[in-house]
């Protein structure tokens, strides 16, 4: 009996895995426009006395975001020269944002939506806000940390 309960328990792990798996996948298999895992022209190294750079100021659109998947980090620009920045895992089901337009944050697995501005839930399913991650804005350049 201790053996088919430990079946089980394998089989619902591994189902789980393969759901937040699935549910960190690229829907729409391409990727935006307003997606990128380092922008252009940015380096991914570290710095002494700061985080790894993520963009220049000039690459996030004042009224709009950049998704960085493999950090998992979205930086949005509500307003000109002021620099946010969100866990990209959806507080729904833990899919990765991936696109930022019209003023939100969008989630493709579910439909989640959330402000640019303070990542507070502008459409469900999720009912958590985005949480903040801490970057350092220096002489243009975005950093994580």
């Amino acid at each position: 009996m201790n053996a088919r309960r430990r079946t089980v328990l394998a089989a619902g792990a591994a189902g789980a895995a393969a759901l937040v798996t699935g549910c960190g996948s690229d829907a729409d298999g391409g990727g935006g426009g307003d997606t990128a895992a380092t922008s252009p022209g940015t380096s991914p190294d570290a710095f002494p006395g700061g985080g790894q750079q993520l963009a220049s100021t000039e690459d996030i659109p004042v009224g709009g975001g950049t998704v960085f998947k493999e950090q998992k980090v979205v930086v949005t620009q509500p307003e000109e020269g002021e620099f946010k920045a969100f866990s990209a895992v959806c507080t729904h089901a833990s899919c990765l944002v991936s696109t930022v337009s019209d003023g939100t944050i969008n989630c493709p697995c579910h439909g989640s939506k959330f402000s640019l501005t303070d990542a507070a839930v502008e459409a469900g399913p999720a009912t958590r806000p985005l949480p903040a991650e801490r970057i350092t804005v220096t002489d243009g350049a975005i950093r994580l940390g």
